[in-house]
């Protein structure tokens, strides 16, 4: 039973994440906008992305409990970039590049850096869902923000919690998943709250 668990928690996590920000690629390319959508709390996603699979390379943890880790990034650079083009701020790009893998190499010159931006990765995960969260309450609109791409996020977590359990038993892994499932919901809550509302106006 529990190899089974396991294998339907990583292929449907998989799955997910090979399109997880595809509705929101989607929703920015319709509309030929990004409003609504935080570019902060992509920049800090991205971030906790980049420094969640380094942790799990460094530490030489199974491939397939973080397999999902370089799609989801590849999505994030791609929605990443659409949002700089349709905000006007293309130019940024290369400042973020540099940072971004700057960073990324940094990371493992001691174990202690990778140990303690591990511990910090759920601050700024979290304080990614808390940028989005307070560009939606500021705006009161949830504009181009796919409610699908965050449902399927909170999905992913609760996946991840159950392989975390079976697999690695990482205890700072396990609260980085709990608290991204809570947030994750929350945003996804938040994205319907006004969207039913714009829908009543």
């Amino acid at each position: 039973m529990a190899p089974a668990l396991l294998d339907l928690a990583n292929w449907s996590t998989w799955a997910v994440c090979a399109v997880m920000k595809v509705p929101q690629v989607a929703a920015v390319l319709a509309a030929r906008s990004a409003r609504g959508v935080s570019v902060g709390s992509l920049a800090l996603e991205l971030t906790g992305f980049l420094v969640f699979l380094k942790y799990q390379i460094y530490y030489g943890y199974p491939l397939q409990t973080y397999l999902e880790y370089p799609i989801i990034i590849a999505q994030d650079i791609i929605l990443f970039l659409f949002i700089l083009h349709f905000s006007g701020n293309m130019k940024q790009a290369l400042l973020y590049t540099v940072t971004f893998v700057g960073g990324w190499c940094m990371l493992t010159l001691q174990k202690w850096i990778i140990d303690l931006a591990m511990n910090l990765c759920t601050l700024i995960s979290a304080a990614s869902k808390l940028a989005q969260l307070q560009c939606l309450w500021q705006t009161k609109d949830s504009g181009q923000v796919s409610a699908l791409t965050w449902s399927m996020s909170a999905y992913t977590c609760a996946t991840r919690i159950i392989t975390t359990l079976m697999t690695t038993n990482d205890l700072i892994v396990l609260i980085r998943f709990i608290t991204m499932l809570i947030l994750n919901i929350w945003v996804t809550a938040t994205i319907l709250h006004y969207r039913k509302t714009k829908k009543t106006d």
